[in-house]
């Protein structure tokens, strides 16, 4: 193997850890309350937030998307969000897509404790050096009561 070959193949495991790192901010950020301030510095100008299929709508634009997660703050009282198993593809020098596993513990503004697990798919564009989500879409497995648990209403949290 060359010195060409090495650096991108270094520059490629960077990548995917510099990916990671912005997940981490992302779940850090939506467990200081949506943070909307927070969120901006993770989002490109474009990006889409869509959780439109699970009912929490699509927004569209960083204005938006950080509308969204400034609102999110009204619905839950305290969340804390896991992202495991991250599957990351590096598609150029500026694109990537991800996908990860959500597992979230919440206190619904109801007062209901919910266990809350999905999958998030994502895209990433590099942008001044720094990597930034320019789509996100959630799909849930279940948002549930805790007291319910996921054999039967797999949305029974959210209600």
């Amino acid at each position: 193997m060359d010195i060409n070959e090495l650096a991108k193949r270094v520059q490629r495991l960077e990548d995917i850890e510099a990916i990671k790192q912005l997940k981490a901010e992302y779940a850090d950020a939506c467990d200081d309350m949506y943070n909307p301030t927070r969120m901006r510095d993770l989002f490109t100008h474009d990006a889409i937030w869509d959780g439109e299929a699970e009912g929490f709508g699509k927004h569209v634009g960083l204005d938006a998307v950080c509308q969204f997660f400034a609102g999110a703050k009204d619905s839950l009282l305290f969340g804390v969000h896991y992202f495991l198993q991250p599957r990351i593809t590096i598609l150029s020098d500026t694109e990537a897509e991800g996908v990860f596993y959500l597992w979230q513990t919440s206190t619904m503004a109801s007062g209901k404790d919910i266990f809350l697990a999905g999958l998030e798919f994502d895209k990433y564009r590099k942008e001044n050096g720094k990597w930034k989500m320019s789509y996100m879409r959630l799909k849930l497995f279940y948002a549930v009561d805790i007291k319910l648990g996921w054999k039967g209403d797999k949305r029974s949290g959210l209600k």
